[in-house]
């Protein structure tokens, strides 16, 4: 073979090499599209409402297109596990954290400043020191939050004008920010009234009954706040509330569905389908975290369990008319 016939074939060989270059790129690009987002998913505890949160999360990403690997990791109420599976996730290098909680927020926070976060079930961002404000996030962080600004002061304002009685029950994990930050909000609310709050705090689940129980003839009506460790127990509480007849308020939907009275609230898979479309548009590039401005639910309703109303001898007013009566 002849200089002059390598040379030639040289040159179609290096053609043919850059045509499957560039098919190798289009192909790339292709498969691009299809790429599998790595999604570490953090959650301190399941109930319901935050489990709701998660399929809405999961819906909207579904409806985008994307396909997603899911690593779900249930802390069990504990701090310490938060913060393990968090900086696991950072070990394994995701593409994106979903932390649906305030502990599993902050246990994300502080594992990373760059693997993008998008957080719900968030009470108080802000004062938990997740984001600068909800317009700006700043750093690495995006989501919703799980409190409507007319939740609280409307519940207030339905127990003083229905329930006999002046002493609202509270039980609480004193070691959640975002029920600390809920209770100072009931403490604002009451405020003109005479309604006044007796607390109760626990550390556990398990001790949510004998919390309680303890209430029982020291107060007029229980309201349960968003407090992730109580509501994972309510079960406890709408038994006890059922057995002494006290109205029980609640702080989602979802327990309202479990045996609660009344909530103004909304539907927690609703806050996670809206986390998910920020997740969305990290994930295909379209915006930084940071450039996505934190919203709050926006849809609030007043519901009452007629159920729960019967069990808790609790009589419903024919004048309640803008309530959402459920069996």
């Amino acid at each position: 073979m002849n200089w002059k016939t390598k040379l030639g074939m040289s040159a179609a060989i290096s053609a043919m090499l850059i045509s499957a270059g560039c098919g190798s790129k289009d192909t790339a690009g292709s498969a691009g599209s299809e790429k599998t987002y790595q999604v570490g998913v953090t959650q301190i505890v399941e109930h319901p409402s935050l489990d709701a949160a998660l399929e809405g999360f999961k819906k909207a990403l579904d409806e985008k297109g994307l396909k997603v690997d899911y690593d779900v990791q249930i802390a069990g109420g504990d701090q310490n596990n938060s913060q393990t599976i968090a900086s696991n996730f950072v070990g394994d290098d995701v593409d994106l954290i979903f932390a649906n909680s305030t502990p599993s927020a902050l246990s994300a926070l502080n594992a990373t400043k760059d693997i993008p976060i998008v957080f719900t079930s968030v009470t108080d961002p802000i004062g938990a020191g997740l984001v600068k404000s909800f317009e700006e996030p700043g750093a690495n962080i995006t989501g919703t939050t799980d409190t409507h600004p007319e939740a609280i002061p409307s519940t207030v304002k339905f127990i003083d004008e229905n329930v006999e009685g002046n002493k609202i029950g509270m039980i609480y994990n004193s070691g959640e920010q975002n029920s600390a930050a809920q209770i100072d909000l009931v403490k604002k609310a009451i405020k003109g009234t005479d309604l006044e709050i007796v607390e109760s705090s626990v550390s556990t689940s398990a001790e949510v009954k004998q919390a309680a129980e303890a209430l029982v003839g020291k107060v007029d009506s229980f309201y349960i706040i968003t407090d992730n460790t109580v509501v994972s127990a309510l079960e406890s509480v709408i038994s006890v509330a059922g057995a002494e007849d006290i109205p029980l308020f609640v702080g989602e939907l979802d327990s309202v569905a479990r045996g609660g009275f009344a909530a103004y609230g909304f539907d927690y898979s609703d806050i996670g389908y809206e986390a998910g479309l920020k997740a969305a548009e990290i994930l295909t590039g379209d915006k930084e975290a940071n450039e996505i401005p934190v919203d709050f639910p926006q849809k609030l309703k007043l519901q009452i369990s007629k159920k729960a109303a019967e069990a808790m001898n609790v009589e419903i007013n024919e004048d309640w008319e803008d309530a959402e009566i459920i069996d």
